[in-house]
């Protein structure tokens, strides 16, 4: 067993982060305000939005989504099953029923063909995700779910600082949602937030996230004369507080260095691992650019070691990597389900594994790692 560990993702935190929240607890208001606002308007900016709508994690975004878009009981949202159970998730929350997509075997996202080998008359919206920050074909995905008079809601939780067709991911959807989770480049710890166009849109979000109130609960607080607030609808208590933002804020500015440091390291394992036959690694598709939030590789045949005695060995020489991608169709909580045929899905699950990539990784760490997956080739 190796005395040094090789983390598969550490967050990028540091003094500035603990002294921007710290600023926040100093300044009394520590619940949505002021600092939430202005990091909704950043965020926003940087990925190419006119509206930013901070809330309490990315799930909570997509759930907040579909009653947006008034998906109801009877209805059928299309989603990956090669994604974190939330996405499916956030289905079952409206009542809907989630249909499986399959995916793209290089890029492990949805395409307009998979998406359309399951589109029915009941069809209510399609979430597509950017899985592990690789951006799916947003051009095709797009023009295609405006042919079918379908809502495309964009799950980007793991894509700041993606790039599709030279833009942002994110500029131009109709609705994206996106997580700050720790694994995430960008992190208030816990966070989320919703990305659109439409005033009116970003307007009823911030008070769904808020009880349905009519007027937000910081606006009541800095009001001179008493404000007597009605709620308009049933709604969600999903806010974010001011000192994750105040972490976020400071995020922000270092979201275009982390993109180029992973990609360079990223680049770096494409080299070490070139001549590795029956590894594949996760690249940048023809159409974007990934911020590598995820390095993942394939397994096939050729390389003659299976998945889970890769993790293993690299475990037991001191490697925290992680298992591919998962499949929500195949766990417990979706055994009630029949899915299509989703063989590109369950291959990647089962062939698939993280590898360490973060701004701490070392050159000494990546050498460390390709060799252990060396040792292992047939």
């Amino acid at each position: 067993m190796s005395a040094h560990r090789i983390p598969v993702m550490v967050p990028h935190l540091g003094e500035e982060e603990a002294q921007a929240a710290a600023e926040a607890v100093r300044s009394g208001w520590v619940a949505q305000g002021p600092r939430v606002a202005r990091f909704e308007q950043e965020f926003a900016s940087l990925v190419g939005a006119d509206h930013g709508v901070a809330v309490s994690s990315c799930t909570a975004a997509l759930h907040l989504a579909l009653v947006l878009l008034d998906v109801r009981p009877g209805d059928e949202v299309i989603v990956p099953s090669f994604s974190f159970i939330a996405t499916a998730n956030a289905v079952r929350y409206v009542g809907a029923t989630p249909v499986f997509a399959d995916v793209d075997l290089a890029t492990g996202n949805v395409t307009v063909q998979t998406v359309d080998a399951v589109r029915t008359p009941r069809t209510r919206a399609v979430i597509a995700v950017h899985q592990g920050g690789v951006p799916f074909d947003v051009a095709a995905l797009r023009d295609a779910a405006a042919r079918w008079g379908v809502p495309l809601v964009e799950d980007a939780a793991c894509a700041a600082g993606s790039t599709a067709y030279g833009r942002p991911v994110g500029a131009g959807a109709t609705v994206a949602a996106w997580s700050f989770h720790p694994r995430k480049l960008l992190t208030t710890g816990e966070g989320g937030m919703l990305t659109v166009d439409d005033p009116q849109w970003a307007a009823r979000l911030r008070r769904l996230r808020e009880h349905g109130m009519n007027v937000s609960a910081a606006d009541r607080h800095r009001s001179a004369q008493p404000v007597l607030e009605s709620y308009l609808e049933t709604a969600f208590n999903y806010r974010m507080t001011d000192i994750q933002a105040a972490v976020g804020l400071v995020q922000l500015g270092r979201l275009t260095d982390l993109v180029a440091q992973r990609r360079a390291l990223a680049a770096r394992y494409h080299e070490l691992l070139a001549d590795v036959d029956g590894l594949v690694p996760v690249r940048d598709p023809a159409h974007g650019e990934t911020n590598y939030q995820a390095f993942w590789v394939r397994i096939d045949r050729e390389y003659g070691t299976d998945r889970d005695e890769v993790l293993a060995e690299l475990a037991a020489a001191g490697v925290s990597a992680r298992r591919g991608i998962m499949a929500a169709h195949l766990e417990p909580a979706y055994a009630d389900m029949t899915p299509p045929p989703l063989p590109v899905t369950e291959r990647l699950t089962r062939d698939s594994l993280i590898l360490p990539l973060h701004h701490a990784l070392t050159e000494s760490d990546q050498d460390h790692v390709v060799g252990v997956l060396r040792k292992l080739a047939a």
